[in-house]
């Protein structure tokens, strides 16, 4: 027998089964023991929230030759008939795909026949703001006097998309996002009749990917366990399936923020692309877990609706008294709107990475919550007793440059010809910081790298793998030879053309050309 989907073969089949919208099941359930249902009713909500279930059970109910407290049996003959799809009484139309104004006639057609079993004729479009105009119009006469045996339930997620006209002849009900705390019982719940071992950390992760809907919680979790066949479904393995990253991770990220540690910060995030994450579910759990941070240290009443363990609880609470207010609506935003951007981006590592680095060099913006955050940095220093005397930026405009070398190797000569290049190769931060690096001659005939800016030494230096390296490599392919390539920072109060010749001021062609006239 072919294998059935969670979220099928666990699908309401009574009203008890639903969860999460007892406010919609108890009205229906009256209604049905009171016999008076109404004849149009709109099911708005979000995807995976029961609407089209809770539709179908109601179809059954109305229907059902033994109803039981206002839900289906689900034993006589059209109750299975229902269920099995079989019935000509439950009619479901999905407007995505039946839209046309000819399908809303063929409806109008078919309601002036009775129902050939049970009582009522129940009609069920699917996604119901995906119909034209024409076909609004030609549904409205036959939703505003059906006939007494002809019950229509309009589905949608996009209220806001239903005529007016439409709306003021139905019943509304609003379904609401599940909770995680319902969403995890049920799964739990679940995963005990398919007699699957799982962590409930690892469930409950799940509940709160599934973003208030129960099918796709659901779905998540068919791949988590399809993933890991056989064996325990733990937090780490649910985490690796879904591409997402521990909250310690973020921890790591905020903290080298807050300590405006860029490269720290950059190496939490190559990490995090290394391991396979998903950067982009990546920036939208660390708004998340931004947001949590800011309810913790907003008010301590909030501790109840954050969907924490009790050690990451204690590990916030210790870094709200480390990060102010204003800064983490300042964090929010950039990544916010860092979240828009990377949805259609095509080097979305490279966007992250400047998101990053704006966090941690506040003075990289002019925006009001940039400038707090640059006022609450210097008040740290000076209550560390670092103290910022304002100086005149020293001018290098007259300072003589460097003498160049009277020679220079020529696998070094090759180099600085394709030295843009050679920048071009790099990606991520790596890029933006070769581009400060002014290119000399070490005393050993080696390719000196010079940088002024700290932030670019310590990147430079601490991530040799994804930088020195592949910059000698991408070298070593392109001239068939190894060179030693070095890194310095400048710190003789020099600019760097000052104090290192650049290489890039030597005109090699022009050199080869006169050594070739001479030979």
């Amino acid at each position: 027998m072919a294998y059935t989907a969670l979220y099928r073969k666990f699908r309401p089949q009574t009203f008890d089964e639903v969860k999460g919208q007892d406010h919609i099941v108890t009205t229906l359930k009256n209604q049905i023991n009171a016999n008076r249902m109404g004849h149009a009713y709109l099911f708005c909500g979000t995807r995976g929230t029961g609407k089209t279930s809770v539709a179908k059970i109601f179809a059954r109910a109305i229907n059902c030759e033994h109803p039981v407290d206002g839900s289906p049996c689900g034993e006589c003959p059209t109750c299975k008939a229902i269920a099995d799809g079989t019935s000509l009484n439950v009619i479901e139309i999905d407007a995505a795909s039946n839209n046309g104004v000819d399908s809303i006639r063929q409806i109008r057609d078919e309601v002036a026949y009775t129902p050939a079993e049970g009582k009522y004729k129940v009609y069920i479009i699917d996604e119901v703001h995906m119909l034209t105009v024409a076909a609004f119009n030609a549904l409205l006469k036959t939703l505003e006097e059906p006939p007494e045996y002809v019950v229509f339930i309009l589905a949608t997620t996009e209220y806001h998309k239903i005529p007016l006209t439409i709306l003021s002849r139905c019943q509304k009900y609003d379904f609401h996002r599940i909770t995680i705390d319902t969403i995890t019982d049920r799964l739990m719940d679940l995963m005990r009749q398919e007699n699957i071992e799982v962590e409930e950390r690892a469930i409950r992760y799940v509940a709160k990917a599934g973003d208030g809907s129960m099918r796709d919680a659901l779905s998540l979790l068919d791949q988590c366990i399809a993933f890991h066949m056989g064996e325990t479904l733990t937090y780490d393995k649910v985490l690796e399936v879904l591409g997402a990253a521990d909250t310690e991770v973020f921890s790591q990220l905020l903290r080298a923020v807050i300590g405006q540690d860029v490269a720290s910060a950059l190496a939490v995030l190559d990490r995090l692309a290394n391991e396979g994450r998903e950067l982009s579910q990546a920036v939208n759990d660390f708004i998340w877990y931004l947001r949590n941070l800011l309810l913790v240290q907003v008010s301590d009443e909030l501790e109840d609706v954050l969907d924490i363990s009790t050690e990451n609880l204690a590990t916030l609470k210790e870094e709200a008294q480390m990060v102010e207010a204003e800064v983490l609506y300042r964090y929010i935003r950039v990544f916010s709107e860092l979240s828009n951007q990377i949805k259609n981006a095509t080097q979305k590592r490279i966007l992250i990475e400047v998101a990053v680095i704006k966090l941690c060099k506040p003075e990289m913006e002019s925006s009001d919550d940039s400038i707090v955050n640059r006022l609450n940095n210097l008040e740290k220093k000076v209550e560390n007793g670092v103290v910022t005397v304002a100086t005149a930026a020293p001018s290098h405009r007259n300072e003589p440059p460097a003498p160049l070398p009277a020679s220079v190797p020529d696998d070094i000569k090759a180099v600085i010809r394709d030295w843009n290049m050679y920048i071009s190769m790099a990606t991520g931060a790596a890029k933006q910081f070769f581009i400060m690096v002014t290119p000399s001659l070490g005393p050993n005939g080696e390719l000196l790298l010079v940088v002024d800016n700290p932030d670019a030494y310590e990147y430079l230096s601490e991530n040799r793998a994804n930088c020195l390296d592949l910059f000698r490599q991408n070298i070593q392919e392109h001239i068939g030879k190894e060179i030693v390539v070095t890194v310095r920072m400048n710190d003789t109060g020099k600019s760097n053309d000052a104090a290192y010749a650049d290489l890039r001021n030597i005109d090699f062609d022009i050199e080869l050309e006169e050594d070739e006239e001479e030979a």
